[in-house]
């Protein structure tokens, strides 16, 4: 029970973004299309769980007192591969993502899942946390992406869902949008947890 907690609570319990509120920099920044959500959530969830996975083999060799250097360090190294391929695959989703790829190393979401549980837990409950956790980032960050690309062009995935009438709203593919949308979804997110507890 407690492995499927860990893999659990990080979709919707203790989802990054909508409950613990952290991640919210490329949730905003880079989530103005689906394409561009799903690419950066891919990206953040492999650097997750891969450092999750090493930070929780080492940790009984890890110094206390140098932890955190470390840390960064182990992180920086799975976001130096995961830049050299996606520039490598997908030079336009590279390009797209900017700066956001190498500043997955201080993402809040990594280097607290590091602090907060590989450093404490064995290698599969920190597996299944970093797939929990990164599976509810990539989630809603695609999510975010597919309603303010909807509601500001017209399209999802890059694929017309209106014809051509269609009069877009232009502040969801600005940055106001992300603002505007995370909202939303937190408050949904809310009412239906408050509709369980009732029943």
């Amino acid at each position: 029970m407690s492995l499927k907690n860990d893999f659990l609570s990080g979709i919707i319990r203790e989802n990054p973004v909508l409950v613990l509120m952290i991640g919210l920099c490329p949730a905003l920044a880079v989530s103005n299309t689906a394409l561009n959500g799903l690419g950066m959530g891919i990206a953040a969830s492999f650097v997750l769980i891969c450092s999750n996975i090493v930070i929780a083999t080492v940790r009984k060799y890890v110094p206390d007192q140098i932890r955190i250097p470390i840390f960064i360090i182990i992180i920086s190294t799975f976001v130096t591969i995961t830049d050299y391929v996606m520039q490598a695959y997908n030079p336009a989703l590279y390009k797209q993502l900017g700066v956001f790829v190498p500043l997955i190393v201080v993402n809040c979401i990594i280097l607290g899942r590091a602090e907060a549980f590989a450093y404490k837990n064995s290698v599969l409950s920190s597996t299944l946390d970093g797939l929990g956790m990164g599976l509810g980032f990539a989630l809603v960050i695609t999510v975010i992406g597919a309603i303010r690309e909807l509601i500001g062009n017209g399209t999802i995935f890059n694929k017309i869902v209106f014809g051509p009438d269609f009069q877009p709203a232009l502040i969801m593919i600005l940055p106001p949008g992300g603002f505007i949308t995370i909202g939303i979804l937190i408050a949904f997110l809310h009412y239906f947890q408050n509709k369980v507890k009732e029943k």
